[in-house]
């Protein structure tokens, strides 16, 4: 294979990019073989298929169980567990500083450090069991599968009491009475709550409210928005502030410490009309690990009779009326005796509906942003290697940036700088991002038609263009139909990235599913099956390609002998 002068290795990103460089003739088909065969290679290469189908299902189910089985380590008997921690010397609890304030978040005058109130409250409560606190950090709504994990000993971010989450987990009295606060972008009509009951000045048929993801405002939302309102879900709340002040969303519906917190941050926006709602933070503990959670609470009571709790609060601004309730509450929250929930399996028939919906929107996002990136890809690769010098130093550059960078980072300039709507955002970070590599897999197979086919192309009176259309670029694309289809089957799993624009995607509807739900087990089976009844019917088409190029090739090959004999 001959190739440019200015090509180097380093270029080619040998784990995407590579084509085949030489297809086995052995998996080609004879040009003799007959209907049978063919049949009978179609039905083994579906057998094949279908049993790998079915070991990847039983390999996820071992994954799974993994999540839900705690570790050998952590295993211990719901009297120890208090020993366990004194002997160990340290209290590790999960929390999230994305967007933490003023729970955890990153200390201004000590880099590498964590402030907060929540942080200054297990630092009293460690000190009174006699150990160290330790800040472990984690994804907000995957802190309680840590904690199931065994890799936290307790959660503590700004947690709801939800009567879920308290037959899953044991929760000790609450340490803060929380409100929600409507949060707006100035100058707007909205005023209070009850204003969203109102239809939208601007005829579009529904408000939009940004809220974190499978939180208390989450659920309010939901339930009390009605068919004006359409949650919009976040990952942080300083997402969804920032959201209000570019106008991307009409307003944000915030825990009262956070909207307190970081208005200041955010001139565009303001808080508007009374907290709404009312609930509590708890702190959440395996239910095996009752001593534990015996001793949090006993600490809680004793700050709160102290008053320790109350200056705590005031130092970061969140203390409120609300705060008497602590001294009334004699102990540990208790799950409400009733109906018992519904099971994994069967929350899993109800919201079904929600995941193929959910499905969809993966779906869209992969086909509409692969054709961009393979368009966009292939005109970077030829502009490379046919343009200019000063083409191809830029778009050199443009490859590297984008192989440099986070997609995540991508998007957030795509939403949040350049304040493109969200399916925009999501189908142009895709293309942009993929086109990259495309690029890479087009000079690739580019470089990897003969030099002499443009010398001949040219000597028969073409321009470079013609050439260009009409005998190298067909070539070349053939060849890399392999590696651009595995692309295409990476591309669905990576949508899942569009949540950070706030497409709910299949991933996004699985964490909001699991969380509300507790079948975090049976979403994430049914999850994994639709990602390969997508991805599986590509690898066949990719395997087809693969075996069809090599036939093609062979009977070229055959063809020309038989030319020569002759």
């Amino acid at each position: 294979m001959e190739e440019e002068p200015d090509a180097s290795e380093s270029d080619a990103d040998q784990s995407r990019s590579c084509p085949p460089a030489e297809l086995e003739p052995s998996l080609a088909p004879s040009p003799s073989s007959s209907a049978a065969g063919a049949f009978w290679r179609l039905s083994t290469s579906l057998l094949t298929s279908a049993r790998t189908l079915i070991l990847l299902i039983l390999i996820l189910v071992a994954i799974a169980a993994t999540l839900v089985v705690p570790r050998a380590d952590a295993v211990a008997s719901a009297d120890d567990s208090l020993e366990r921690v004194r002997r160990d010397g340290r209290l590790v609890y999960g929390g999230d500083m994305e967007g933490g304030g003023p729970y955890a978040y990153p200390e201004p005058e000590a880099p590498g450090g964590v402030a907060g109130f929540e942080v200054d409250l297990m630092k009293r409560l460690a000190g009174e069991i006699g150990v160290e606190p330790v800040y472990s950090q984690g994804q907000w709504d995957k802190l309680l599968p840590l904690l199931q994990s065994g890799r936290v000993d307790a959660v503590v971010n700004g947690y709801e009491w939800t009567n879920q989450r308290a037959r899953d987990h044991l929760a000790t009295r609450p340490y803060y009475v929380y409100q929600l606060q409507l949060i707006v972008r100035r100058g707007s009509p909205l005023r209070r709550w009850a204003d969203l009951k109102s239809a939208p000045p601007t005829g579009r048929g529904e408000w939009t409210v940004g809220v974190l993801t499978g939180s208390a405002a989450d659920t309010f939302a939901a339930e009390q928005g009605g068919a004006q309102v359409r949650p919009v879900r976040f990952d942080g709340a300083t997402d969804a502030m920032l959201a209000v002040q570019n106008g991307q969303i009409d307003a944000t519906l915030q825990d009262l410490p956070a909207a307190r917190f970081y208005a200041g941050h955010y001139p565009g926006v303001e808080l508007v009309g009374p907290p709404e709602s009312r609930g509590y933070y708890v702190i959440f503990v395996r239910r095996r690990d009752a001593s534990l959670r015996d001793a949090l609470d006993r600490g809680i009571a004793r700050l709160a009779d102290s008053g320790e709790l109350r200056r705590i609060y005031e130092r970061y601004g969140i203390w409120t009326d609300a705060q008497a309730e602590l001294a009334t509450i004699p102990g540990p929250l208790e799950p409400v005796a009733g109906r018992a929930a519904d099971g994994g399996w069967t929350s899993l028939r109800r919201f079904l509906p929600r995941l193929l919906d959910a499905a969809r929107v993966t779906i869209t996002l992969a086909v509409a942003s692969m054709p961009l990136a393979m368009a966009l890809g292939l005109f970077v690769a030829i502009g490379r290697m046919y343009g200019p010098r000063p083409l191809n130093v830029l778009l050199t550059g443009y490859v590297e940036l984008l192989r440099g960078t986070p997609l995540m980072l991508q998007l957030y300039v795509l939403f949040y700088l350049l304040k493109l709507s969200p399916w925009v955002a999501g189908i142009a970070g895709l293309a942009i991002n993929y086109s990259a590599y495309e690029a890479e897999i087009y000079r690739a197979g580019l470089q990897a038609i003969p030099a002499g086919q443009m010398e001949a192309a040219l000597a028969l009176g073409m321009s470079r263009r013609t050439a260009l259309r009409r005998v190298i670029v067909p070539q070349a694309v053939r060849i890399v139909i392999p590696p651009v289809t595995n692309d295409f089957i990476a591309l669905f799993k990576d949508t899942s990235v569009c949540s950070v624009v706030t497409l709910v995607e299949l991933t996004k509807e699985y964490n909001v599913l699991a969380m509300s739900t507790g079948g975090a087990l049976e979403f994430a089976l049914a999850a994994a099956v639709l990602y390969m009844l997508m991805s599986v019917p590509l690898s066949w088409f990719s395997r087809w390609s693969e075996r069809r190029l090599a036939g093609l090739g062979a009977a070229a090959g055959t063809a020309a002998k038989g030319g020569a004999l002759a």
